[in-house]
């Protein structure tokens, strides 16, 4: 795959549409970019999308509350985008407004900082045209670090079908990467808006304890990173893995084999993080994380 190109397209040209309930049928596809002052890159991956073979979607950017000239360099795209703005919330909030404000029976996501190739939209659908019992599905991905390429390493391989119990580590479902069901979203409420980070992580869990999570073994997105705002390089992120897994183990029906591995998880994680509390002197905090895991070895 090659990274599409940055050429910046005439406002008149491109696919993609605006829906309002008054133009008739709802696109096939809701495309929903969040973005936080990230102007710099986020025409690009704006870009990726209206570069797409497949036409028949809408694309909703919904800023949260940039500070930079996020709205100043959208203008250029006209009405081929639709445009949201919202008081900070964080990237959860932004998603779930996005889902509010679209209407395709299925949606895409797509980070700011990523790309995606031109047949992106096109192989998912048609993967669902050839699946109809198919929920969600997420493609291969190239991942870039600092303007270069690098290769993920073996524990980033991402399975396909019921991935419950191996996303338990670390997260292995891309959100740039991913189709879904408008319905499958809906029923799971969305992204948890008290997680400030690893988020996907813990829809992709909930998701998966529901249905299977297939794999187009293609790489169909750029995934850039090494940038200072990226959430996923931010300091102590396992105690939202944690928050995650406390939250599924206290409201979830899981079967026995999952209960026992979420819990070893979770206990895993809290040996680690209050490990971590002790050495820098937060005694109390980490007292706490120990006390979490007691808690969960009744599924031992």
């Amino acid at each position: 795959m090659k990274v599409p190109p940055n050429s910046r397209s005439s406002p008149s040209s491109g696919a993609g549409r605006r829906y309002s309930p008054s133009h008739g049928a709802a696109p096939r596809v809701s495309v929903i970019i969040p973005t936080f002052n990230r102007g710099r890159i986020l025409e690009e991956a704006v870009e990726s999308v209206l570069a797409q073979t497949f036409e028949d979607f809408e694309l909703v950017v919904v800023d949260d509350g940039s500070t930079d000239d996020t709205r100043q360099r959208l203008q250029r795209f006209d009405r081929r985008i639709e445009y949201v703005h919202q008081a900070n919330q964080g990237v959860s909030a932004a998603r779930n407004a996005g889902l509010r404000h679209s209407a395709g029976r299925l949606v895409a996501l797509l980070d700011s900082d990523d790309l995606w190739a031109p047949a992106k939209l096109a192989r998912q659908v048609a993967f669902f045209d050839a699946h109809p019992e198919a929920q969600i599905c997420q493609t291969e991905e190239i991942w870039v670090r600092r303007g270069k390429r690098v290769n993920p390493k073996k524990r980033h391989r991402k399975p396909s079908g019921w991935i419950f119990e191996p996303s338990l580590a670390l997260c292995l479902v891309s959100p740039s990467a991913v189709m879904m069901r408008r319905e499958l979203l809906e029923a799971m409420g969305g992204f948890d808006v008290s997680l400030p980070a690893c988020e996907d992580y813990d829809l992709w869990l909930r998701v998966s304890l529901h249905c299977p999570i297939h794999l187009i073994d293609e790489a169909l997105v750029v995934k850039r990173g090494g940038h200072d705002d990226q959430l996923s390089a931010a300091p102590g992120l396992d105690r939202y893995r944690i928050r995650s897994l406390d939250k599924i183990l206290g409201g979830q029906d899981l079967t026995p084999s999952q209960a026992r591995a979420a819990a070893a998880m979770l206990r895993e994680k809290c040996r680690i993080y209050a490990a971590g509390c002790r050495k820098r002197g937060r005694n109390q905090e980490a007292q706490a994380y120990e006390a979490l895991a007691i808690k969960h070895d009744r599924f031992e």
